[in-house]
């Protein structure tokens, strides 16, 4: 009974020996730092207002809606068709998964490059099911752009020539 009670004790002074570290961290890291608040306050406004007829409208800050001046456009990158093919196609058609004609195998792509481009470019944008495997459209990539399907496309072909 004595180390039954001794136990009891011990377990709730740890309790409020935690406890008391505890809230005393709590306070100075989180509720007393400016920036956390500041955050939070930031997250917990609202994110538009409603204007309502016969009322005067809500103040909004233009320039947080509206750049200045619109970023300059340069000329448009050029789709780095080998970062695309490392990227969403390498783990298919470098080890011929599901049909995949393999990367650099000349036999292999000779009778799809004879086809024309425009079929290769169909059959991996749009996805191609046949007796030869299977190509999921991008690649199972939906992120992936046309042209970047375009451009690993054309790096496999070169390859392949």
């Amino acid at each position: 009974m004595i180390v039954l009670g001794a136990l009891v004790a011990f377990t709730f002074f740890v309790y409020f020996l935690a406890n008391s570290i505890g809230d005393r961290t709590q306070v100075r890291y989180n509720d007393e730092n400016p920036l956390r608040a500041q955050l939070v306050a930031e997250r917990l406004s609202p994110v538009a207002q409603v204007a309502v007829e016969g009322e005067a409208a809500p103040v909004t800050n233009p320039v947080d809606l509206v750049p200045e001046e619109p970023p300059a456009l340069g000329p448009a990158a050029a789709v780095d068709g080998e970062a695309v093919y490392q990227s969403a196609c390498f783990a298919c058609h470098m080890a011929g998964i599901a049909g995949a004609p393999k990367f650099a195998d000349v036999e292999v792509w000779a009778p799809r490059i004879a086809r024309g481009l425009d079929a290769l470019y169909a059959n991996a944008i749009n996805g191609y099911q046949g007796e030869q495997g299977v190509m999921p459209a991008k690649g199972g990539r939906a992120d992936l752009s046309d042209e970047q399907v375009r451009a690993a496309v054309d790096h496999m072909v070169e390859a392949a020539q």
